[in-house]
């Protein structure tokens, strides 16, 4: 959160303290100041936070970020960055766990309040982790579609590849909304078809899914790979290939571990940042 500063002002007179001249001070390390909150069911919100001056990210890389615990220390977890790498502001995208140590109490943050941010990001999810390709996969569950509301963002991802398909597999029709409205969002931004150019929305091909509740596609991405329904409803002849196709992935560590299998079985193999390949996983989690 951004540090408060007072003036510097002598005080030659006896003055009464105001809501209007009081001044909060910072209370927390690496503090950034709440900018805004939105509730989107129950179970998820997301929020954005100053940006400190000197931090610089690859669009796809997390943070740790946090609030202080019952005992006075630090209580961090690992988060994707939500906004891309030119954004002036910080936007997250998390879970509410009514017992999580820190969601119990992150969940209730209100613009204007502080939160800490260790300006040390890190992460699998960046375009230099993956080789050259054409078709560009973004495999997500839950809150794992916050790096890619980063790298949806990004022109490097438009200018690295021919298209983009971003997966999107939650219970409810509610918990995609997040995604949706993003991408809608997206479509409609001039400042990002005059910053990436005009029709790079084009590229974008959004797939929705739900498990339980009904919608337009029912189902597990991992079940619409198996059975070829996923490139029966985008019209892609011979599925994943690793000649053309990359791919990233984040959501829980049983999805990871699956979606992992079925592109292992397409032939693709697992990257990092020192060793770039055909497909990333990203492991930090919230909770």
């Amino acid at each position: 959160m951004p540090v408060y500063q007072t003036g510097s002002e002598t005080m030659t007179e006896m003055k009464p303290v105001t809501e209007a001249t009081a001044v909060k001070a910072p209370v927390l390390p690496d503090a950034q100041t709440v900018l805004e909150v939105k509730h989107w069911t129950d179970r998820l919100f997301s929020f954005k936070v100053t940006r400190p001056q000197s931090l610089r990210f690859r669009s796809g890389e997390f943070v740790m970020i946090g609030l202080l615990g019952d005992n006075g220390k630090p209580l961090l977890r690992a988060y994707s960055i939500a906004s891309p790498s030119w954004d002036e502001e910080l936007e997250f995208y998390s879970i509410k766990v009514q017992d999580g140590p820190l969601t119990s109490k992150l969940q209730h943050i209100q613009p204007g309040d502080q939160i800490i941010l260790r300006p040390k990001p890190v992460g699998t999810l960046v375009h230099d982790a993956l080789l050259p390709g054409k078709r560009l996969w973004f495999f997500a569950t839950g809150t794992g579609f916050a790096p890619f509301a980063s790298l949806l963002r990004e022109p490097q991802t438009y200018e690295d590849y021919d298209e983009v398909i971003i997966t999107h597999t939650c219970r409810e029709v509610a918990e995609l909304e997040y995604g949706r409205q993003l991408i809608e969002s997206i479509r409609k931004d001039e400042l990002l078809a005059e910053l990436i150019g005009e029709g790079f929305a084009d590229k974008i091909r959004y797939y929705p899914t739900t498990t339980r509740e009904q919608s337009p596609k029912m189902g597990r991405i991992t079940d619409l790979l198996k059975d070829g329904t996923v490139f029966k409803d985008l019209g892609i002849e011979g599925g994943i290939k690793p000649e053309t196709d990359r791919a990233m992935v984040c959501g829980s560590l049983a999805f990871n571990h699956d979606i992992k299998a079925i592109l292992e079985d397409f032939g693709l193999r697992e990257g990092a940042n020192s060793d770039p390949k055909e497909f990333v996983i990203e492991k930090a989690f919230v909770g």
